[in-house]
């Protein structure tokens, strides 16, 4: 299977749907599965869920042009796994270093929350993915649906490796799997999700890595 589905991916009806009424009310955005952005040489992979309809839908770049991706890649410059500067579009020319970005789930969903069967059927891209990266040593998990969908990538049962936000498991065959609450607008206005304690995940991820600029 390859790693990326195609822009008009038919996998998931629900999902089709959306897609096709989005298109109908603004042709003018990407409206498609969305590509991963980076390099596939990377050792990190950065998983959240799924397109923001106003972000990753509206652009074409995961994470880009809503809330979410503000704190993702401020943080991803701050550590030096991005350069540029992050301009909130597709055409900001910023880029990664040692770094990619993906979702779980490619297509935007309603309600920007994936059915468990679109999750399910997703998963087979991101299954091919880690195995189409020859260098990747390891994935943060942005959110407890991410940390499972990656699990399931990997062959192992999420019942083996709970969800714990700031902890870097070690999997059995060395993989490492670091969690973080997703960056989203609705966990950082509630305080469940800071700057600092996001910046302390992927701080001491690339300090692990021996990737980026840390200290």
């Amino acid at each position: 299977m390859p790693h990326a589905p195609d822009r008009d991916c038919a996998l998931c009806p629900r999902l089709v749907a959306y897609r096709t009424a989005n298109r109908a009310a603004h042709a003018d955005w990407f409206n498609g599965s969305v590509p991963s952005f980076g390099g596939i040489e990377a050792p990190l992979l950065v998983v959240g869920l799924a397109p923001g309809v106003r972000g990753a839908n509206r652009t074409g770049r995961p994470f880009t042009g809503d809330f979410a991706g503000v704190l993702l890649y401020e943080t991803l410059l701050t550590f030096g796994l991005a350069t540029g500067v992050y301009g909130a579009h597709a055409a900001d020319g910023m880029g990664l270093r040692d770094t990619r970005v993906t979702n779980a789930v490619r297509c935007v969903p309603p309600g920007n929350l994936p059915t468990p069967a679109e999750i399910g059927t997703c998963n087979p891209f991101l299954t091919a993915e880690l195995a189409a990266m020859p260098q990747v040593r390891a994935v943060l998990a942005l959110g407890g649906v991410s940390h499972k969908a990656v699990l399931r990538a990997r062959g192992l049962r999420a019942s083996h490796v709970p969800f714990q936000h700031g902890v870097l498991h070690e999997l059995p065959d060395g993989f490492l799997l670091a969690d973080s609450y997703h960056v989203s607008r609705l966990n950082t206005n509630t305080g469940r999700l800071t700057t600092a304690m996001f910046q302390s995940v992927v701080g001491r991820l690339a300090e692990r890595l021996g990737i980026g600029r840390v200290g």
